[in-house]
């Protein structure tokens, strides 16, 4: 079965290199070339390629939305991201918009091949290292989201939510807390200006998806 592809890179010598690289491969026909978003765009419209190896930065527009244009219109079209070290956010980002695999620049071609290779026998191609990457990347910024969701509040207020999140009325949180009930309801009253909520509902279910329980300091 011969793979249609489309190639996208802002720089023609890098066409060149990958247009020559892939015909001589007996399986592949580059079908179209185009030089950004836009392009790529008219280009799979026109030509229906199976896959497009795009550059994951281009001007204007870049090739993440773009992969995500076409993996949303043209669904049985694959795209495999060129993508250089140092671009974990972006890659993470075209994975989101439906990418089904990327090869580094700096590995080369028999990479490139691999990955085609992989798009025309229907699997999913994922470099190990980059999905590492990626992986560490995602959970890095998930910690640091974590991190952030409480820092208004002190820890005297993040107990007090863990309460709230738990269901208990303000006697239940100052008897919990040693704490008058006044005191107690303050603390929410603070804790929902703090967060920007109206009500304990939103302000329970907010620190519930944001793991309140491992803001805890326990002793």
């Amino acid at each position: 079965m011969t793979l249609r592809v489309l190639l996208v890179d802002d720089h023609e010598v890098v066409r060149l290199g990958l247009k020559t690289l892939l015909e001589d491969i007996p399986w592949i026909e580059v079908v179209a070339e185009a030089g950004d978003a836009p392009g790529a765009l008219t280009a799979v419209a026109q030509h229906q390629p199976d896959a497009v190896v795009m550059d994951i930065r281009l001007p204007g527009e870049s090739g993440i939305e773009a992969c995500a244009a076409i993996t949303r219109q043209w669904p049985q079209t694959k795209v495999v991201m060129l993508t250089s070290h140092g671009d974990d956010e972006l890659l993470f980002r075209a994975i989101q918009a439906g990418a089904s695999g990327y090869v580094l620049k700096q590995v080369g071609n028999e990479a490139l091949i691999h990955a085609l290779d992989a798009v025309r026998q229907g699997e999913a191609l994922l470099d190990p290292v980059m999905t590492q990457r990626v992986l560490t990347y995602v959970r890095t910024h998930e910690r640091e989201r974590e991190a952030a969701a409480f820092k208004e509040l002190s820890q005297r207020e993040i107990e007090v939510l863990a309460l709230v999140a738990e269901g208990k009325s303000n006697a239940e949180i100052a008897a919990a807390l040693y704490l008058s009930e006044k005191t107690a309801r303050n603390h929410v009253s603070t804790i929902l200006a703090k967060l920007g909520f109206t009500n304990r509902i939103e302000a329970a279910t907010y620190a519930v998806r944001h793991h309140i329980d491992q803001h805890l300091h326990h002793d």
